[in-house]
């Protein structure tokens, strides 16, 4: 297994220079960040993905959005801040997390072992939105938290499945604060959802 993982590892590492070099440039970050119809008018892709993850994974959209949101803002590159060497100078980051679902490095390659998609890129919006909705499915499966609770799929999506299964939330006060911010977020991107219209969708995104 080991093995395996380093050779994939050496492998996505070619694909994403063979990316960089050709693309140049990455997908922007939505110029409307607390209106997911805007999101999706932007980028029209991006409503397929999220309904490829819903519809495989049993998540929905609004609640793979609003963890995405709070996870990146929808930035493709964005790395947690370095921590501080004697509090000046530049150290390491805190964990290997990266991209739109801020995936560590483990568990993207549990996730890339588990959907056979050993080209999966952490910045790439389709992957990660599939690795939300898949990371949320396991939190289901394993801890019977229900898939329409954004609450508790955040806890877990945070805290990972033995750190919720150990409440390690519950010494953490400003966590559960995020995690009703993301709740929130949730409940506004599905009202927005429902306001845009089964017609517009199929027209424009579907």
């Amino acid at each position: 297994m080991i093995k395996r993982r380093v050779i994939l590892t050496f492998l996505n590492l070619i694909l994403v220079g063979i990316i960089l070099s050709l693309s140049g440039c990455a997908t922007p970050q939505p110029q409307n960040l607390n209106n997911v119809c805007a999101i999706f008018q932007q980028n029209p892709n991006w409503y397929r993905y999220a309904k490829r993850s819903q519809n495989h994974w049993g998540i929905p959209i609004s609640t793979l959005m609003a963890i995405m949101y709070q996870e990146s803002r929808f930035q493709p590159t964005v790395k947690p801040p370095r921590e501080k060497l004697f509090s000046v100078i530049p150290w390491t980051r805190p964990t290997s997390a990266d991209g739109y679902s801020q995936a560590t490095y483990e568990t993207w390659w549990e996730f890339q072992d588990d959907t056979d998609n050993f080209a999966a890129q952490r910045s790439n919006f389709k992957d990660a939105i599939y690795f939300v909705g898949w990371y949320s499915r396991l939190a289901h499966d394993k801890l019977r938290i229900p898939l329409n609770n954004t609450f508790e799929l955040y806890l877990a999506y945070h805290e990972g499945i033995l750190g919720y299964a150990q409440r390690s939330y519950a010494r953490q006060a400003w966590l559960i604060a995020v995690a009703h911010r993301v709740e929130a977020q949730a409940n506004i991107y599905h009202y927005q959802l429902n306001q845009c219209g089964p017609n517009y969708v199929r027209s424009n995104w579907g």
